[in-house]
């Protein structure tokens, strides 16, 4: 029996039982569309992590107490200030930024918004990549004299003064404190705790004195930015900045350090990796519903089975023989597994673009990705699952004795 005879045939004994058909086909679609929409929203959430962490830029290095040790010393704005002077010798370093970290609530005319607020020098911008929308960074004169001026994100210009065209030059205040607002940032998109456009900078004299509370340990900083000169040189920048730091706090050549040094590419693989295991862990749950819907095509193929008894008896007692039977019944199960699979990833790309417009309305980055691999994958394992759970009852079909089959009422 020919392939174009047996899929003829498959197609007419599925089509004789629409609704059964279509209900075994559904639990498939549903496994197969869960797939692909889980798998795209991983690839989406990961191409969005990577892209927010690269939009600083591929040289950026961090410098940041080790919190893992208990006896770690602060870093210190002197620290910063080694690094910066480190900065005139080398070819490796090609900017420096200390900044002091705090959450705080922002408020205009009776509105308020909770905000991360960044103290740190004029240089931030060159050294972190940041782009202004509108008006101006503060400057040298700013952060010598402690003014009260104030750089703010593009999400706080939407949760403050939506009514309010004109932002720049306005005054805000943050605890007892009024500020001037002097620029807007460009928006980054993202998430907002993850990007600038919930932030608000503020020269770093201004925020040691009126802002952020003070350690016991003088100048101490939450973290320090350090551009390399190029991408190639930041492991010379990381090997100056390590040898300078374990100086600084009287670390041995063999002690531990209590600072840590991340380059943005440690930071960007990190959270690549994070993001595959959730890809992973999100396709590994969909999948499961497939292979329930396996299981349905071999429950439903089984019962066919049984209905046509009599009509599998009256074809072998004309001459078909085992080989026939198993080709027709196996066709049926992948027909339904292959017919199945590419109605799911339709409806998987469908999900995926809900779920980018719901992203969107939320001011949310969050684009799901329906790569070709996926629906590749998508498709021959629905394919394959068909095939799998229908060997069992094409077997069973083709075994049937004629005689027994032909008594079957």
């Amino acid at each position: 029996m020919n392939i174009r005879r047996l899929l003829i045939e498959a197609i007419q004994s599925l089509n004789s039982n629409k609704l059964r058909t279509s209900l075994t086909m559904l639990g498939i679609v549903i496994g197969v569309a869960a797939v692909v929409s889980m798998l795209a929203i991983g690839k989406g959430a990961q191409s969005s992590i990577s892209n927010t962490i690269q939009s600083m830029g591929t040289n950026l290095i961090f410098v940041a107490k080790d919190s893992t040790v208990t006896t770690a010393a602060p870093v210190t704005l002197m620290d910063s200030n080694a690094i910066e002077k480190l900065k005139e010798t080398s070819s490796s370093i090609s900017a420096v930024a200390p900044s002091v970290q705090t959450s705080t609530t922002l408020v205009f005319s009776g509105t308020s918004t909770y905000v991360q607020l960044i103290g740190t020098t004029p240089s931030y911008p060159s050294v972190r990549n940041v782009t202004l929308s509108s008006g101006s960074f503060f400057t040298q004169a700013d952060y010598d004299n402690s003014a009260s001026v104030i750089v703010i994100g593009s999400s706080v210009v939407t949760n403050l003064f939506s009514k309010t065209p004109q932002v720049v030059g306005q005054k805000v205040k943050m605890g007892n404190n009024v500020f001037t607002i002097i620029g807007v940032l460009a928006a980054r998109g993202g998430s907002e705790a993850g990007t600038s456009d919930n932030q608000v900078l503020v020269p770093l004299t201004t925020a040691q004195v009126r802002l952020v509370t003070r350690s016991s340990f003088k100048d101490q900083i939450n973290l320090i930015s350090i551009s390399a000169t190029s991408p190639d040189m930041v492991s010379t920048a990381i090997a100056e900045v390590k040898a300078l730091m374990k100086s600084r706090h009287n670390i041995s050549a063999t002690g531990k350090n209590d600072f840590t040094v991340l380059s943005q590419e440690a930071i960007t693989a990190t959270a690549t990796s994070v993001a595959d295991i959730l890809t992973l862990f999100l396709g590994g749950i969909a999948a499961i519903s497939l292979l329930v819907g396996g299981i349905g095509i071999m429950n439903i193929m089984l019962v066919s089975v049984i209905e046509r008894t009599r009509e599998i008896g009256l074809r072998k007692a004309l001459g078909a023989r085992d080989s026939d039977i198993l080709s027709q019944f196996m066709f049926e199960s992948l027909f339904i597994g292959l017919v199945g699979g590419l109605l799911g990833v339709l409806l998987g790309w469908g999900i995926s673009q809900v779920i980018r417009a719901l992203a969107s309305s939320g001011s949310t980055t969050l684009n799901p990705v329906v790569s070709l691999d996926v629906v590749l994958l998508a498709t021959i394992f629905s394919i394959a699952v068909g095939l799998v759970f229908g060997i069992y009852p094409a077997r069973r079909a083709s075994r049937l004795e004629p005689v027994e089959a032909l008594r079957t009422e």
